[in-house]
């Protein structure tokens, strides 16, 4: 079998195939033929040396991926032979509250899925949808729970008529405007880009900003909601003061990441005016994960993918991603 390994901080030219033997599963254990794996911005961050969490020497890289089981090991109880399966981004977390035991993830201080065969836990695995390809199942695992945990993780998601804010076209944005239109929101959605204004409208914008047309964005969501401001935005900028002048009294800013570099520091100020919440979000947990396949099934929703590339191309793949010119996900098959 091969596998891709690289160091952090090594950058796209430190990917490098390897060949191993193929791996059988101990207790607890799955073995999992790899189908297609997709990429986040987590994985550029590993490349660079910058990620938040442990990353492990000559890593098996990306956290995303789908698969069929293919061999148990001894006790396994939640898997069977042939079945279809992503895998939460952190395998311990099962449910409740993010704690430091559930640090371990997938690509990073445990071996990913830019692989052919995986070892993983039965307790990471996650059912894939029926209507889904494995190269759109493979999408889910990072930005799309991230996306769910955004909207819902607070305790209930937005309610029919509550306005969501989106920023970009990412993939933990489109996932958010995907959850937020299926769950009955009107969605105001940003962007630098005509063309991406217009897709962003095909997949369901209510409205859309352009903020190099429109620099206060803020102040343009706060017109589009007769002044109140939206009562969730889903922060990837970084940029928090500005999100929380787009925010509703009693909103919430879902703090997903700073993809626009250093982000600006937050005046504390800014939030005791806006009277909202500021939550950061780490992916989310193997109970997030499943009922945010219910509602993908109950609406058959799929992914928006960009592009696909083959396994041999992978750096190919790492290098598109990092131009910033996609409008989807980036998914690579093996």
């Amino acid at each position: 079998m091969r596998s891709y390994h690289v160091d952090s901080g090594a950058g796209i030219a430190g990917l490098s195939i390897k060949e191993h033997p193929v791996p059988r599963p101990g207790p607890g254990q799955v073995l999992v033929a790899v189908r297609a794996t997709s990429l986040s911005f987590r994985e550029l961050m590993i490349l660079r040396g910058d990620y938040v969490l442990p990353v492990k020497p000559d890593v098996v890289p990306i956290s995303d991926g789908a698969g069929e089981v293919v061999a148990l090991g001894p006790g396994v109880t939640a898997a069977r032979v042939g079945d279809r399966v992503t895998a939460t981004l952190f395998p311990s977390w099962q449910d409740g509250p993010f704690g430091v035991q559930h640090l371990p993830q997938l690509g990073g201080s445990l071996d990913g899925l830019l692989t052919e065969y995986a070892l993983l836990d039965e307790r990471a695995l996650v059912p894939i949808p029926d209507h889904l390809s494995y190269e759109e199942a493979a999408t889910l695992p990072c930005a799309a729970v991230t996306a769910w945990n955004a909207l819902t993780g607070h305790g209930s998601g937005p309610l029919p008529g509550q306005t969501v804010v989106t920023q970009g076209t990412g993939g933990v944005s489109l996932f958010a405007l995907q959850f937020a239109k299926a769950l009955g929101a009107r969605v105001i959605a940003t962007t630098g880009s005509p063309a991406k204004a217009e897709r962003l409208a095909e997949l369901g914008a209510d409205d859309v900003v352009d903020y190099r047309v429109t620099p206060d964005w803020p102040s343009r969501v706060r017109e589009l909601t007769s002044g109140q401001g939206a009562e969730h935005v889903i922060d990837v900028a970084g940029d928090l003061g500005r999100s929380l002048e787009a925010t509703s009294i009693a909103g919430q800013v879902a703090s997903v990441g700073f993809v626009a570099g250093d982000p600006p520091p937050l005046d504390p100020r800014a939030i005791f005016r806006s009277g909202a919440t500021v939550r950061g979000i780490a992916v989310g947990s193997r109970a997030q994960f499943v009922a945010m396949n219910e509602l993908i099934e109950a609406h058959r929703l799929r992914p928006v993918i960009d592009r696909v590339f083959p396994f041999e191309h992978a750096p190919d793949a790492y290098h598109h991603y990092a131009s910033g010119q996609a409008f989807g996900k980036i998914v690579i098959t093996v």
